[in-house]
């Protein structure tokens, strides 16, 4: 039996918090060390949303909602964040493909995807 469209925007939707739930326990303080920065995470499509990132002194805050002035931004497809959250995407096959799209600071960019264990 096929799975419906409504299963499956239900399924990312359910990973996307998943994903945002979990983070403070994939953080990796030690490979944030010397980072102190907001980082915007905008999700397009379906599942989609805004969520703020928090990174100071080795300890990570994720809250829903949209930061007032973050450092870097990124914006990309909530089911593309999943696969790239599970390992299943390469994030720079993404940013070539120019399926992430980052505002601010690239080099925190970079930082960001090495802050947290994939599982």
């Amino acid at each position: 039996m096929p799975v419906q469209r409504s299963q499956l925007t239900m399924n990312v939707a359910a990973d996307v918090k998943e994903i945002f739930n979990k983070m403070p326990d994939a953080f990796i303080p030690e490979k944030a060390a010397g980072v102190n920065a907001t980082i915007q995470l905008h999700l397009t499509g379906e599942g989609g949303g805004d969520w703020m990132i928090d990174v100071a002194n080795g300890q990570i805050s994720v809250n829903e909602g949209q930061a007032p002035s973050p450092d870097m931004t990124l914006t990309m497809d909530a089911a593309d964040y999943v696969a790239l959250s599970r390992g299943e995407a390469n994030p720079m096959s993404l940013f070539q493909a120019g399926k992430i799209r980052v505002q601010g600071n690239m080099v925190l960019a970079l930082k960001f995807q090495e802050m947290f264990a994939r599982k």
